[in-house]
């Protein structure tokens, strides 16, 4: 009995310990990452992008499933955006509450005489309607597909820029995302940017007054996670062109790509990952020169879940939707043709991404067991709390310092010491009830509950001050 448990305490503290070393690998490189993109964009004048004939035109995105409380202030600041030829489409995919009503009151919406070809299989199109008032503004109305994925897939554009619907994009986000992709437009298939929390910010007329740090603790660590998984995950990812997930909220495709990879897959839980993920199969397959970026400037704001109820199901969801693009991509694994992708990137997810709620919950019970029986040694004790959790807490620290040193987003010095004081939250209780929401995640999806559970939203229009 002391040997095993001798074995599966020894077993995680070097599977933290690992875990620990590669994401402190990922911060020197997002580090130097960072200062090279930074040092790139003092040589560049957004203000002649804006202006130059050769900048493509973006159709944005934005599926919308009962939102309601965020659908106004979220197309008020996709419209505010400056790019040269912009257009919004708001796909309203089967709401049941006043979505597209509040749409068509905002915005005077008036059916469009749009002659509608669906590249991809889609839920029935309902109608569709243009703005009398903004004429930027295309609303698509459609049954409900049941995901985001099948949203998406009811519109078209040259380039595509995929928003949540209760997301807004900082002004001039698009023409910091499409540096990378203007820089080497055939290489360059894909971008990302950064998600930021929304939560705790002043927001007047769709426009972010003043960025503040939400009071609610479970709030907080989530800033801490996004901040932790752009800042250090994402950007050192993508500097080795191993970038896996271009985040739903806020990101840039060629459509010629996407729909040669058959578009989004309609019936996917994690629709993101999902569709890099076959990006990458059939660039590799195809032997094509390409690249994925991320950049950390151009800004997306989301509204996160605000209660742990809602968030434990935001997370299951999340592993739900890393299974089921893990599993049918398995035989990627170690396989030459697909590289850096088939050796680094998908086992790194299936170790310390998918494997992680698994094995931990094995190892926490063998330091328990061995606590009740007397055999845990304090020695190693001490070393599995410093090397396990404290470690972690210090990466999670040089992620909100590279965010002060960086770009300064929150002025009160206070924001920040509470960032950094919740580091330190975050490793427990909170670690540990993010690890029962994944194990819930995984227990769902092997009995097939594959339901995209709807989040609790405070709504945007509820996050303005009153004046």
């Amino acid at each position: 009995m002391r040997g095993i448990l001798d074995f599966l305490n020894d077993s995680l503290f070097f599977y933290y310990l690992a875990s620990n070393v590669i994401y402190l690998a990922l911060l020197v490189i997002a580090l130097l990452s960072s200062r090279a993109h930074h040092q790139h964009l003092a040589s560049l004048r957004l203000e002649r992008m804006k202006l130059s004939p050769l900048t493509p035109p973006i159709t944005i995105i934005a599926p919308a499933h009962n939102e309601e409380g965020s659908i106004i202030p979220s197309v008020r600041s996709l419209l505010r955006i400056d790019y040269p030829e912009l257009e919004v489409v708001v796909v309203n995919d089967g709401s049941k509450d006043r979505t597209l009503d509040k749409l068509t009151e905002a915005y005077g919406l008036e059916p469009a005489h749009i002659l509608y070809i669906p590249h991809i299989t889609t839920a029935a199109v309902r109608g569709i309607y243009r703005s009398a008032r903004e004429p930027r503004l295309i609303v698509v109305d459609k049954e409900a597909g049941g995901s985001k994925a099948d949203a998406v897939n009811a519109a078209t554009s040259p380039y595509t820029c995929v928003v949540d619907a209760d997301s807004m994009l900082e002004s001039d986000a698009l023409l910091r995302i499409m540096v990378k992709i203007l820089g080497d437009p055939k290489r360059v298939i894909a971008a990302g940017g950064i998600v930021r929390v929304l939560n705790g910010c002043e927001l007047v007329g769709g426009k972010i007054r003043r960025v503040r740090l939400p009071k609610s603790p479970l709030v907080v660590i989530q800033v801490i996670e996004y901040l932790r998984a752009f800042l250090i995950g994402r950007e050192a990812w993508a500097r080795g062109n191993m970038l896996t997930i271009v985040s739903g909220a806020f990101g840039v495709f060629r459509r010629d790509i996407v729909l040669r990879v058959g578009g989004y897959r309609a019936e996917s839980i994690g629709e993101d990952f999902d569709l890099v993920a076959r990006i990458h199969r059939k660039m590799l397959e195809e032997k094509r020169a390409y690249s994925i970026a991320f950049l950390p400037d151009p800004v997306c704001w989301t509204e996160v879940p605000p209660t742990a109820k809602s968030l434990g199901r935001q997370r299951a969801r999340w592993h739900k939707g890393l299974i089921d693009t893990l599993w049918p991509h398995r035989d990627m694994l170690f396989r030459r043709k697909y590289g850096r992708i088939g050796w680094v990137a998908f086992p790194y997810m299936w170790i310390f991404e998918f494997f992680a709620p698994v094995l931990e919950i094995v190892g926490l019970v063998a330091i328990a067991l061995a606590g009740i029986l007397g055999l845990l040694s304090r020695t190693f004790f001490i070393e599995f709390l410093v090397y396990g959790y404290l470690f972690a807490a210090m990466i999670s620290v040089g992620a909100v310092l590279q965010e002060e040193v960086t770009y300064r987003r929150y002025s009160d010095w206070r924001d920040v010491a509470r960032l950094i004081l919740f580091c330190f939250f975050e490793q427990i209780p909170y670690r540990q009830m993010h690890l029962i929401w994944r194990l819930q995640g995984i227990w769902q999806y092997a009995r097939g509950d594959v339901v995209w559970h709807p989040m609790q939203r405070v709504g945007l229009e509820s996050l303005a001050p009153r004046m």
